[in-house]
């Protein structure tokens, strides 16, 4: 099994934030069950063979994001951003019920998260896996070996 790590350069973006949005802040146990819902309902749709716990301490570190996406002003999915300085990030998760899968959400998100981020000054998103549909963003990088 090979793994590749990628980041995205937001300086080689020029993305909207095209889907309804918002800071989650609200970090009490009725969110953190209904974010827990929304992963869980992902997982299944996805049928992972193997996944990650989503720890609550994932969801209150004072270093994460989480950002909310709404359809017709319901939560539908969610990412979770870690922020390792004022320039780095980690897009840690992302979750989503699947409800309409023509929004294209997985794609949505990730030019609205380059176009937040870019606007708070960030220079790289990180995303860990270099999925294929991932490539199509601008900016996406693979990163090389440590030299």
């Amino acid at each position: 099994m090979t793994y590749q790590f990628a980041r995205i350069d937001l300086s080689k973006t020029n993305y909207i934030k095209s889907v309804d949005w918002r800071y989650i802040t609200d970090r009490t146990p009725e969110m953190l069950a209904r974010l827990d819902d929304i992963y869980r309902t992902y997982c299944i749709y996805k049928h992972f063979a193997s996944v990650m716990p989503m720890f609550h301490g994932r969801y209150t570190d004072p270093q994460a994001d989480i950002i909310g996406y709404y359809d017709n002003d319901q939560l539908v999915a969610w990412s979770l951003i870690r922020r390792f300085d004022e320039h780095n990030a980690l897009c840690d998760q992302f979750a989503w019920t699947y409800h309409r899968s023509k929004l294209r959400l997985g794609i949505e998100t990730m030019k609205t998260e380059c176009a937040i981020y870019k606007q708070r000054g960030f220079k790289y998103l990180y995303l860990e896996q270099a999925h294929l549909y991932k490539q199509d963003i601008d900016g996406f990088e693979i990163l090389g070996p440590l030299e």
